[in-house]
């Protein structure tokens, strides 16, 4: 099995070369490998609202949620990527989900505490 980390930094390197979709691509691989990885769906959550794919920005960003549930960062992420879906989209209904998803990490935020 290739080593996951390794192919992750390596889209990461492509993303901060600018080569987007290089770099959708090799997170895409990753995920092909395993699914669960949810590093790279939180970097294609990022990287697919840079190119202007919305909607894929948000599957991936919303599937990070579900495997990273109890983490405060990855709701934080999640409200992000809603604000820039917002921006690209006008639509108001990603304000609302970016509301939600930023009270949703206030308060697994409170519980750890």
């Amino acid at each position: 099995m290739p080593d996951l980390y390794a192919l992750y930094d390596e889209a990461d390197k492509l993303k901060n070369d600018g080569k987007q979709q290089e770099a959708i691509a090799k997170y895409e691989e990753i995920l092909g490998i395993d699914e669960s990885f949810s590093l790279a769906h939180f970097a294609l959550a990022v990287a697919y609202g840079k190119v202007g794919d919305h909607e894929k920005a948000v599957q991936h960003g919303q599937r990070a949620c579900q495997l990273e549930p109890n983490d405060p960062f990855s709701f934080t992420a999640m409200s992000v990527t809603y604000q820039r879906a917002f921006a690209g989209t006008r639509n108001p209904d990603y304000i609302h989900l970016a509301e939600q998803a930023m009270g949703q990490a206030h308060a697994l935020q409170a519980q750890q505490w």
